[in-house]
């Protein structure tokens, strides 16, 4: 036992259970939105930290539009800095593409057996979460994590009892996809990305 806790600790993971909500998403770029979502799902649900999944292909997204993966992931440790609330995952980039949240969910399962993982996300995707590759799975197995999204109503599954409304969160109306618009037609996202991304993009010129 003492020596397998040592080669835990030697290997960087953490043996202690966590409840840990599960932010998937490109981050194509990262920006201050994602960040506002997870610090308050850390601060208004029962999650000990949020881990922001990278995507290397939304299988409902066109792959040609990603920047490539390793830059958003570096983007997102960027972000995150030096807040132990959060924590950037490339689980999936070892993962068959393209990324299916159910088989995501399996492998983390068997690699951090001691936590417990919710998926966060916007009312959109709760509209369609029926569509997903084995959603009642999912249901089943894992708590859904709900926050708002302008002009989304009520979804089907909301009274579902697995699934959290997290009612007083912010609305926000922004998105990586007008990031990368502005960022093309040379308008300022300087208060939109967190400082560290903003500088990032400025030096390599990424989206322009």
């Amino acid at each position: 036992m003492a020596q397998h806790l040592a080669a835990q600790l030697l290997s960087g993971s953490n043996p202690i259970a966590k409840r840990v909500g599960l932010f998937f998403g490109s981050f194509n770029p990262i920006h201050i939105g994602h960040l506002i979502i997870a610090s308050q799902v850390v601060e208004r649900s029962a999650c000990h930290q949020v881990w922001f999944v990278v995507s290397p292909q939304n299988p409902f997204k066109q792959k040609s539009s990603l920047l490539d993966q390793r830059q958003r992931l570096h983007m997102v440790r960027l972000a995150i800095g030096d807040d132990d609330r959060l924590r950037a995952s490339d689980v999936e980039f070892g993962l068959p593409v393209p990324s299916y949240t159910v088989d995501t969910l399996a492998h983390l399962g068997e690699k951090h057996p001691q936590h417990h993982f919710d998926l966060i996300m916007g009312s959109d995707n709760l509209q369609s979460f029926g569509k997903w590759k084995n959603a009642d799975k999912i249901l089943e197995e894992h708590r859904l994590l709900v926050y708002p999204r302008p002009g989304q109503e009520a979804a089907e599954l909301r009274e579902h009892a697995s699934v959290e409304w997290l009612e007083e969160m912010p609305l926000l109306q922004l998105s990586a996809t007008q990031i990368r618009k502005s960022i093309a037609e040379g308008r300022s996202v300087r208060y939109l990305l967190p400082d560290p991304v903003h500088a990032y993009l400025d030096e390599t010129g990424f989206y322009q």
